[in-house]
């Protein structure tokens, strides 16, 4: 199979290019491609520089890359849309429509999607990424200042989830992991029993977590069938006894965990990425 270059084109960070370029590709099945980014293209020279790498893709694979583009200013975008690749540019598609239907003519003002230009965002997604790791894995304990509390056996999924929110939705999201003492007694842990209303439990198919956990700790009782089963249908049982709403992470990204989390409960967003 032919191997499609893709590049992902921005004057700034280059994340809003990635996220919009990648969530397009996974709609191609079966499509083998390499990704490269070029950040901060944000002069003349470099946008020029960045047309003679896309060239010189197109004449190594024999066709044109895929170009997907996040550049503001219009001298910069038209640079890059003279290379011999598909440019798909997310601001032209998408600013001219909202100018003419606003009848305002936006900024094209650069940093606007990720930079630090409102300090008290940036705080706050600072603030809710230090709380997430301050209360990871039942460290810290801070429950009473969680928006969130996350409960699952190891490797449901847990820390990425809360990382995730506190960096994207700015939510303080702790998580706390049931441990054997915690499934034998059928009970919520004292820790947590103040809190049941800011609990959410995740859980995961049995034959997925054994996969995660014989990765991390191989041929190790940890990462067992019967374990690993055992843990599941424990915590499950708990869930169900103490009514803590429950998703199964099995098929889901981090993203959709998140959202599915946060589409369910009463958790203000306090940033919109």
């Amino acid at each position: 199979m032919t191997r499609r270059t893709v590049f992902f084109v921005s004057d700034q960070t280059g994340v809003t290019a990635e996220t919009l370029g990648h969530s397009l590709m996974t709609q191609f099945e079966g499509l083998a491609y390499r990704s490269i980014t070029l950040p901060f293209v944000s002069s003349l020279d470099k946008a020029e520089e960045a047309g003679r790498r896309i060239d010189r893709a197109a004449a190594e694979d024999g066709m044109r890359p895929i170009v997907f583009s996040t550049m503001v200013q219009d001298e910069l975008r038209k640079v890059v849309q003279r290379s011999n690749g598909l440019c798909l540019d997310f601001f032209a598609a998408f600013v001219g429509p909202l100018e003419r239907e606003l009848d305002t003519r936006s900024t094209h003002r650069t940093g606007r999607a990720h930079g630090i230009a409102d300090l008290a965002v940036y705080t706050a997604r600072i603030n809710a990424t230090n709380f997430a790791l301050a209360n990871d894995d039942g460290t810290g304990g801070d429950y009473a200042h969680a928006d969130i509390i996350l409960i699952g056996v190891s490797r449901s999924g847990k820390t990425p989830t809360c990382l995730y929110m506190a960096l994207q939705y700015g939510v303080f999201a702790a998580n706390y992991p049931l441990t054997e003492e915690d499934l034998e007694s059928s009970r919520l842990p004292p820790r947590l029993e103040p809190y049941r209303g800011k609990l959410y439990a995740l859980t995961i198919k049995p034959e997925r977590l054994q996969q995660i956990r014989n990765e991390r700790r191989p041929q190790s009782r940890y990462a067992s069938p019967q374990q690993v089963r055992y843990e599941l249908r424990a915590a499950e049982a708990l869930f169900a006894r103490h009514g803590v709403p429950l998703l199964d992470t099995t098929d889901c990204s981090i993203e959709e965990i998140a959202s599915r989390i946060l589409n369910t409960t009463d958790i203000e967003r306090r940033l919109r990425p």
